[in-house]
């Protein structure tokens, strides 16, 4: 009966990317649902996912301005009213005074080249994700640093 229960228990990293997947459920985006996870040591640092400041309208409520203004994805990423799940889950560790030196993220999707550059001086080390993201300068800033990179293919399983 043990060894059946543990050939069912996911992998670390898939575990931590389907917290990713839930993280994503609480997104008010209406392009693009992202969750992320900071992990060091096997331990939850934090979470985020996108969606606008606290206190501020939902996108999901007042529509969104790079639909309106016919922005591209991966362009001109200044120009939206939330916050990329990344730096959610950079800003909730500061928060609550939480250091993420040396820990790894898990996210639905690669970063944007701002979250990279985010990543990069928080002391991120390694980056697993699902999808990826229409921004090769990101991937190029990512690799120059040495961050570690895995595109996980995982299959929908619970």
């Amino acid at each position: 009966m043990a060894q059946d229960l543990n050939r069912h228990r996911p992998a670390w990293e898939v575990y931590f990317l389907k917290m990713a997947q839930l993280a994503s459920t609480r997104s008010t985006c209406i392009r693009r649902r992202v969750g992320a996870v900071l992990v060091k040591e096997k331990k939850i640092l934090a979470t985020g996912y996108n969606g606008v400041p606290s206190g501020i309208s939902h996108c999901s409520d007042v529509g969104c301005l790079r639909d309106e203004e016919g922005i591209p994805s991966g362009q001109r990423h200044e120009l939206c009213r939330g916050l990329h799940a990344e730096q959610n889950a950079i800003l909730q560790a500061a928060y609550h005074g939480v250091s993420i030196q040396g820990s790894v993220l898990f996210c639905t999707n690669f970063p944007c080249v701002i979250c990279s550059k985010m990543l990069i001086n928080a002391g991120i080390r390694q980056i697993y994700y699902l999808e990826g993201y229409p921004d090769p300068l990101s991937e190029r800033m990512l690799r120059e640093s040495g961050m570690e990179l895995h595109r996980i293919e995982m299959e929908d399983t619970p």
